[in-house]
């Protein structure tokens, strides 16, 4: 047992030193989604995350609600969040509002509620950052459907600025269209959150983008390339992450990346590895 907790203390100890290292070697960290490790809304995405090198994992706040609240809107789970995240030396990147995907935000009124419910609940767990998915049914490709989200994020913008919480839309559309969602919500809570897949499969050109979107637009970004490993598909990742650094971007870059050998952890790793070697190059 005392050989087992040591060996549990050095993990940890280590996974913090690497955290810590990524931020100050490259500018920003390098993050996991909870739901790629397989572990969407759980607790254990935390140690995992720590295990594999990862400097944050981001949380998902749950698609079912539990007595019209969001899973996360609990006290006690809350608490175990930020403990584990002590305890592994790691940070919560950011929660990710993914009942959006189910009560669309271009059209529902409760998933204006959740977003509403999603900000305390991020501040509560020291995650700043709220993706906000637009995608499938509840994309926002037509000029009607974005301002229509548009003046929502105006009128919730305050409530989010308050918190010192960002609201990131995540979506399909080009990064011009994103920052004109921007400047009609008239907040400075509302940023983009760049994801480099969907982008390249929506025809757009990841490295332009992120060099005109500049750091104080991108609040967080994906970094993926399905269903390949990264440096295997058709985004050119190493280009991607130069950008990233002339901008000065310093949030998190969390992998969204598949399983490609049906072996989470190992292909999380490969992933985390080949970026972590590019950055050091």
């Amino acid at each position: 047992m005392r050989h087992s907790r040591r060996a549990f203390l050095s993990s940890s100890l280590l996974a913090g030193a690497a955290s810590r290292m990524q931020a100050k070697s490259y500018g920003f960290r390098i993050g996991v989604t909870d739901w790629n490790l397989k572990l969407a809304g759980k607790v254990e995405a935390v140690a995992l995350a720590a295990r594999l090198g990862f400097a944050g994992v981001e949380v998902s706040l749950g698609r079912k609600p539990l007595d019209n609240k969001l899973p996360l809107d609990n006290g006690a789970l809350q608490q175990q969040y930020l403990a584990a995240a002590k305890q592994h030396g790691i940070r919560l990147a950011g929660t990710c509002l993914d009942i959006l995907h189910i009560d669309h935000l271009k059209n529902s009124k409760l998933g204006r509620k959740w977003v509403a419910d999603a900000i305390p609940i991020t501040r509560k767990l020291n995650a700043r950052v709220i993706l906000l998915p637009f995608f499938g049914g509840a994309a926002i490709e037509t000029r009607a459907e974005q301002d229509y989200v548009a003046s929502f994020l105006r009128e919730i913008g305050p409530e989010a600025e308050k918190a010192g919480v960002v609201l990131g839309i995540e979506d399909t559309i080009s990064a011009e269209d994103n920052v004109r969602i921007m400047e009609a919500s008239r907040s400075k809570a509302v940023l983009t959150y760049y994801d480099i897949g969907n982008s390249t499969n929506g025809g757009f050109d990841p490295v332009r983008e992120i060099r005109w979107l500049g750091k104080k637009r991108i609040c967080q970004i994906h970094i993926k390339d399905n269903p390949h490993y990264l440096g295997e598909g058709k985004i050119p990742v190493e280009n991607v992450l130069n950008a990233m650094r002339e901008t000065g971007y310093d949030g998190f870059a969390n992998l969204e990346t598949s399983s490609p050998a049906n072996n989470v952890e190992a292909d999380m790793k490969r992933n985390l590895t080949y970026v972590l070697r590019l950055l050091a190059a």
